[in-house]
């Protein structure tokens, strides 16, 4: 079957007269009486299919009047130059099969003249994915996923898998799945800090690109309770070193995608650049500050949220880092400086956070002794503790959220919209 068929973006004005065959979905149909069409789509577009009374297979009407939206065809016939029609060519077709009939009613509209809920969307995932602009979310995302990796690979980064399942808490707090494990009691990882901080004693530069998870009782268009997350961890470095390869990063994604997804961004009506650098770096009590002059109050130790960065509209479409965050709200495994403030950054697209990261407390008795600063019991993670005797280099790395990075560089309103299927505090199908 495959070796005979043609992409929808293989047939061009050069193929006129030739026979060809293509699959797919009739996305949409209609019956002029002696003309009628059906809108074949595959991965790769559309191609018009038009049958024409006196002029083509006379066979071929009653198969056209028995498809459906949605249903899987099979067509096969010549191609002819027809200015009216999309790419100013269409399909005459001799034969035409259904492969396989949808159901009807369906749950939504492909053809999008009747608009749907998002939760409707959601629900109806594989129908959705039809829409031009949802096909373009997520053949961008598909990409930002490939240039990624090849950023971190010619950065001389390891990738590595870390485990999804574990004995107690990456970060410590009560954010966790906890699932049966045999005779004990696992749960799903949040973060995969603590292993990918041990490899740096062997590998120096990692990275791992995978989905993890937050038992966060948050309903908002920014919070996913299971998530992609970008993560690196570099040896030898600090919290200066690691947050130029975050800006680097953020940079050649958007200079690949750019040469990657033009036609994307044109269906999304798009035209994105390449951010500015360095990026703004501000420190958390400048930050205080700069809300305070809004009249908005911020307490040294406090968070800095989205709600409160709202109002620092000079920041709002530009990647900024926010540093030296108070080290009581942040993890126990970030180094500590002098002032109680922590050698720690933020990455925001305005108000959004994208990501955290920061120098790592290398020393083992330091690191206890933050533990213990926590309330987190050192004995809950011995086997870490173990690592920072095997010879522990200075390091420092960060988290991304590859959602997060998508939406500010496709400006989406909602995470929702950046994820096929997701997963949040009332979704758990499909």
């Amino acid at each position: 079957m495959l070796k005979e068929r043609k992409r929808s973006i293989d047939i061009t004005l050069e193929d006129e007269g030739k026979t060809v065959k293509v699959y797919g979905w009739a996305l949409d149909r209609r019956d002029l009486g002696g003309v009628k069409f059906i809108v074949l789509a595959d991965r790769w577009g559309r191609v018009q299919v038009t049958w024409v009374r006196g002029k083509s297979n006379p066979d071929v009407e009653k198969m056209i009047d028995n498809i459906k939206l949605n249903d899987v065809i099979e067509a096969s016939g010549s191609v002819r130059k027809t200015p009216q029609a999309p790419r100013g060519l269409e399909i005459d077709p001799f034969e035409i099969k259904i492969l396989n009939a949808s159901e009807h009613p369906l749950p939504l509209d492909p053809t999008e003249r009747i608009k749907s809920s998002l939760d409707i969307r959601l629900d109806a995932r594989p129908l959705d994915v039809f829409r031009p602009r949802v096909r373009s979310i997520f053949m961008i995302k598909s990409a930002l996923l490939e240039v990624l990796r090849n950023f971190f690979r010619e950065n001389d980064f390891v990738e590595i898998i870390t485990p999804r399942i574990i004995a107690s808490a990456t970060e410590g707090g009560a954010a966790l799945f906890p699932l049966p494990y045999f005779d004990k009691i696992a749960y799903l990882a949040q973060s995969p800090q603590l292993f990918k901080e041990q490899m740096v004693i062997g590998f120096e530069k990692v990275f791992e690109i995978g989905p993890f998870f937050r038992a966060e009782p948050f309903n908002t268009t920014k919070h996913l309770n299971e998530f992609t997350s970008i993560d690196i961890e570099v040896a030898f470095a600090d919290m200066e070193d690691v947050m130029l390869v975050c800006e680097k990063m953020v940079r050649y994604a958007h200079e690949k995608l750019i040469e990657k997804c033009k036609d994307d961004f044109d269906a999304l009506g798009l035209k994105i650049s390449i951010p500015e650098a360095p990026f703004k770096k501000f420190r958390y009590n400048e930050i205080i500050n700069m809300l305070d002059e809004k009249g908005v109050k911020v307490n040294f130790g406090e968070d800095v949220g989205s709600e409160e960065l709202k109002n620092l509209e000079e920041l709002r479409e530009e990647y900024y880092f926010i540093t030296h965050w108070p080290s009581k709200i942040k993890p126990f495994y970030i180094k500590v400086r002098d002032d109680d403030t922590s050698e720690s950054f933020d990455l925001n697209y305005g108000p959004l956070e994208l990501g955290s990261g920061g120098t790592r407390e290398e020393k083992k008795e330091k690191l206890v002794s933050q533990l213990m600063e926590k309330n987190l019991n050192p004995s809950d993670f011995s086997y870490h503790l173990k690592a920072f005797g095997y010879g522990m280099p200075p390091h420092a790395g960060w988290a991304v959220g590859l959602e997060r990075l998508l939406i500010s560089i496709l400006r989406l309103d909602n995470v929702r919209e950046a994820t096929l299927y997701p997963r949040d505090r009332f979704r758990l199908e499909p």
